[in-house]
């Protein structure tokens, strides 16, 4: 039998379980929170864009960003966890990878996956079950395996 993780996660909340084989239960081995995730983008960052002038000419404009400071904290703590879930796996703490989250996130983590974890990837949820205990995420899995 072999070991599976599952990672279960939003944008401030990462839950790290292992299961042994596609029915075992699931034991936590690994908990990270990102409090920045819950906050305004006001909150995050109240500073206005800063100003830069045109290269040519007198002309004065404001500098967008291309994330929202949301955004950005969103993907800082997506790459947090892709780098703790590709060091385990890289020490072989597992053979298979679940993933659970919100749609943006999930899209996130996949994005920031190494492609030697992203091979490992068998099952991709939609939906956000870090608040569930474990048995609801247990049998949210069981239900998506039999689907």
């Amino acid at each position: 039998m072999h070991t599976i993780w599952v990672v279960v996660a939003d944008q401030s909340r990462a839950r790290l379980f292992s299961m042994q084989g596609r029915w075992g239960a699931l034991e936590e081995v690994d908990h990270l929170v990102h409090p920045e995730g819950r906050l305004h983008d006001q909150d995050i960052n109240a500073d206005r864009p800063g100003r830069s002038f045109d290269t040519y000419g007198e002309g004065r404009h404001g500098m967008s960003k291309h994330y929202s400071p949301k955004e950005m904290e969103a993907i800082r703590f997506a790459t947090d966890i892709s780098e703790r879930v590709g060091a385990a796996h890289y020490e072989g703490a597992f053979k298979e990878l679940v993933l659970i989250a919100p749609p943006r996130f999930l899209a996130l983590l996949r994005e920031r996956l190494p492609d030697a974890v992203s091979r490992c990837v068998i099952l991709s949820e939609d939906k956000n079950l870090t608040q569930a205990d474990t048995a609801a995420i247990r049998e949210h899995i069981g239900n998506a395996y039999s689907s």
